[in-house]
């Protein structure tokens, strides 16, 4: 008999701006039907900054030598445990917009430079489409820096999906 086909498993990176908003109700709106159909919920992806950790060095007892020893400082773990926060309230509102919409979603959220934490994600869960928000940045600082959504259709192991934001 032949292999059952591959259901499609769909994954919205959002972070805190206006685009990423606007994607995912995007794909509420035109795909709702395949991804109930498919059986999977849809993810939801966000990208924590790393946690802020210092290193400092002191001397060890035994032959002076010297090892690095991290240390969180109160305002570095009062900052991280903001930032945990914060990233849990905002997938909390979008997997609570993914109901309104009768979705079903799996929010996750990983620490890290958002570039190889989203790719890292589309792998892990053998994601078939990942869906970004156009970033919200002018034409000059995007003609300098480049686009971040170039790099995910370039390094993501699937499909990417940006949806522009109307002006």
């Amino acid at each position: 008999m032949g292999e059952e086909p591959r259901k499609a498993k769909l994954m919205v990176a959002i972070d805190e701006s206006m685009s990423s908003y606007y994607a995912l109700k995007w794909v509420l709106q035109n795909l709702k039907e395949s991804i109930n159909a498919s059986g999977n919920p849809l993810y939801i992806f966000m990208v924590q900054p790393p946690s802020p950790i210092s290193l400092s060095v002191f001397n060890a007892s035994v032959a002076h030598a010297r090892l690095p020893c991290p240390i969180l400082t109160n305002t570095e773990y009062s900052n991280s445990f903001q930032d945990q926060m914060v990233s849990k309230g905002i997938l909390e509102k979008a997997k609570n917009i993914c109901a309104i919409h009768g979705v079903k979603a799996e929010t996750m959220a990983e620490a890290g430079d958002p570039k190889q934490a989203i790719c890292n994600a589309v792998k892990k869960h053998n994601i078939s489409l990942l869906v970004l928000g156009d970033p919200e940045v002018g034409k000059i600082r995007r003609a300098l820096l480049g686009n971040s959504s170039s790099h995910y259709v370039d390094n993501a192991s699937c499909s990417v999906l940006v949806v522009k934001k109307p002006e």
